[in-house]
């Protein structure tokens, strides 16, 4: 989940027709937090395809400013401001690092433990993509535990402690685990068998204005569960040692 560029009088692009309302999870004076589809924007693109605050402007016709992003293909919650002032108190949140935020990421193989920390410098590549480079990368910090094993794949609960383009995929691709269905990490022909980016913002924590703090969740759509319940269903995880549970076992929280 990246920054947001401000928006200073963007052309506004045509709104396509979505099969369902966008879900708003959470509302007040200041902010909204919404569901995002995979495959929608979360910033218009200055004439082409229109994002977020345009697919809500029927219900919100004020000015929604964006202050983070979601990739395209990843779906889940993800916070509008409602007002400037709103707008600069959670730049200066998500500056200071104070918002938590929680996705949801199957990735390819196994990792040998449990939990772990990324501490790898990342910075932008001619290419688009986002890589390690020790030295003229920006510090870049991402905690992953796992959720649930399966024989081939692994759902983690992955929370990045700073905000770098692309950082939760390019972190899981420098360790070895590219997330599933990720075009842009990983070999291509593996990724592209399967249907979607696996990548689902889960939650989000942050504190409004007035100081009281805001938890909101957005459970993964149906496109993110039927991928798991394949897995579920048709593949055994890896055998324990000795231990009696059950291969495909989700850890605790």
């Amino acid at each position: 989940m990246t920054r947001a560029p401000r928006e200073r009088g963007a052309a506004r692009a045509p709104v396509p027709v979505l099969p369902e309302p966008l879900r708003v999870l959470y509302e007040s004076d200041d902010y909204l937090a919404v569901d995002k589809p995979e495959g929608v924007l979360s910033v218009s693109q200055p004439g082409g395809e229109a994002g977020l605050p345009d697919l809500l402007r029927d219900r919100f016709p004020r000015r929604l400013f964006s202050v983070h992003r979601l990739d395209r293909g990843a779906s889940g919650v993800i916070v509008l401001a409602r007002t400037a002032a709103a707008h600069r108190h959670l730049n200066g949140e998500f500056d200071r690092r104070e918002v938590r935020k929680t996705y949801l990421a199957l990735v390819d193989g196994a990792p040998a433990s449990n939990r772990g920390r990324i501490n790898a410098p990342l910075r932008e590549f001619g290419s688009g993509r986002m890589g390690v480079d020790p030295r003229r990368g920006k510090p870049s910090t991402t905690e992953w535990k796992v959720a649930e094993r399966f024989d081939g794949a692994t759902l983690l609960r992955v929370s990045p402690e700073t905000g770098r383009r692309h950082q939760v995929r390019a972190h899981l691709y420098h360790l070895g685990h590219p997330i599933l269905g990720d075009l842009g990490y990983g070999d291509r022909d593996r990724q592209s068998r399967h249907p979607r980016l696996m990548l689902h913002a889960l939650a989000i924590e942050f504190r409004l204005p007035s100081g009281e703090t805001v938890a909101v969740e957005a459970p993964p759509p149906p496109s993110f569960e039927a991928v798991l319940a394949a897995f579920r269903a048709g593949k055994k995880g890896p055998k324990e040692k000795e231990s009696g549970q059950r291969s495909a076992r989700r850890e605790s929280p």
